[in-house]
């Protein structure tokens, strides 16, 4: 079965919701980044409920997961499902997959469709609501300063911001095995401690080492995770469309099917991502820094260029931010207050100490839009060639590719 490609202009176009429960219509419920691992925890024969996903039995049923003694589950950053299906002539190995039933259409990340939000969503099984990511940049409401959530930066400890127990962790409890295998410099990572503790981390610098290791550990029954970062590093740094980056892509896509070829028959693989791409526009960025209508009664800037939070000056009205914002940039971003995007669920269930980190003001981009700060920003971070972090289809959908080995 071949996949379809919808034109760029619908892919471009921006979904207002994300649905998180179960019983959701469209992307959403089962078909959630945040439904793979309780999934594949009843897959593997230890069903682990989350506070979004009380019962992972339904959630292994309607994502079509055969059951398993042993299952390895990817995660290839910023390999979004059109980022793939769009170029799958140089991928025979994920073409197979999305030929079949299960893979023949996307799941859904989260909101923000960023990193830090997407991996804690995974990890966790819940949603930025109650992670207290929700943002590659979010206010530390200890210190009133920006954070960042990669390095954590300026943030407060790992544990301390994110509390939900992860898969991991609950797994581990039940004497289950866990294994990630990874790049040595995130063994300890600020955003591993906050998205997967829980795992025996196995370190190995080349990529066939780290794809052999999870091979070995899942000789033994339980849960391997393997991260693949190769994609979104490159698409930031030459874009998604670059030759460098079907290089990476293809290089990839045999690292993945060796993992099928070495895995232990009877094996469970699950490929999935955090988010996709899409590609900026020089024409389409807006700088903060040199427009007063959007710099006005703003008192910082959050987020990323296509996920903004805007924190107001104290005795502003976030509407009125908001009607600035939505007088100057038209359909080109869909602007709300923060109210009004909880509402919409775009963050899921939402803890009260949550709240007052996510911005007064949201603006999600369309279009090829990046939203950025000159006066905090470096340069190269305003104009990376490929981003992420809005609700389109391009950002928003992601693989949900199952094979057995």
């Amino acid at each position: 079965m071949s996949v379809e490609v919808p034109d760029t202009s619908d892919l471009l176009r921006l979904r207002p919701t994300v649905h998180y429960d179960v019983e959701a219509d469209g992307r959403g419920g089962a078909r959630h980044l945040g439904a793979v691992l309780p999934a594949i925890s009843d897959a593997i024969g230890h069903p682990t409920p989350t506070p979004m996903h009380p019962d992972p039995h339904a959630l292994r049923e309607r994502l079509g997961l055969p059951d398993a003694a042993s299952a390895i589950v990817v995660l290839v950053d910023g390999l979004g499902y059109w980022n793939i299906a769009m170029r799958r002539g140089h991928a025979p190995y994920l073409r197979s997959l999305m030929g079949d039933s299960v893979g023949e259409r996307p799941i859904s990340t989260c909101y923000p469709s960023t990193t830090v939000a997407a991996m804690s969503t995974f990890g966790t099984g819940t949603c930025p609501g109650l992670t207290a990511m929700t943002g590659y940049t979010q206010m530390n409401t200890e210190t009133g300063q920006i954070c960042q959530l990669i390095q954590f930066k300026d943030a407060v400890e790992p544990e301390r911001l994110q509390t939900q127990p992860t898969i991991f962790e609950r797994l581990a409890a039940q004497h289950v095995r866990v294994t990630s295998s990874g790049l040595p410099k995130f063994a300890s990572s600020p955003l591993t401690m906050a998205a997967f503790r829980g795992a025996d981390y196995i370190s190995n610098v080349l990529p066939k080492d780290r794809v052999m290791a999870a091979c070995n550990a899942a000789r033994t029954p339980g849960l391997t995770y393997l991260y693949i970062r190769d994609a979104d590093k490159t698409g930031h740094n030459y874009g998604w469309n670059s030759d460098k980056w079907i290089g990476a892509f293809e290089r990839i896509d045999a690292q993945l099917n060796a993992l099928r070829r070495n895995a232990p028959k009877g094996t469970l693989i699950v490929i999935t991502a955090d988010h996709g791409m899409v590609s900026s526009s020089p024409e389409q960025r807006i700088d903060i820094a040199t427009e007063p209508q959007l710099s006005r009664g703003v008192a910082a800037v959050g987020g990323e260029p296509r996920a903004v939070m805007l924190y107001v000056e104290e005795g502003e009205n976030p509407d009125d931010v908001a009607d600035r914002w939505r007088e100057r940039l038209g359909d080109l971003a869909l602007v709300r207050t923060r109210s009004q995007a909880v509402a919409d669920g775009v963050y899921g269930r939402v803890d009260d100490r949550v709240l007052p980190m996510i911005g007064d003001v949201l603006v999600s981009a369309a279009q090829h839009v990046t939203v950025v700060d000159s006066r905090i920003q470096a340069d190269k971070a305003t104009r990376l060639p490929s981003v992420h972090g809005s609700q389109t289809g391009l950002e928003m959908d992601i693989p949900f590719l199952v094979d057995m080995a």
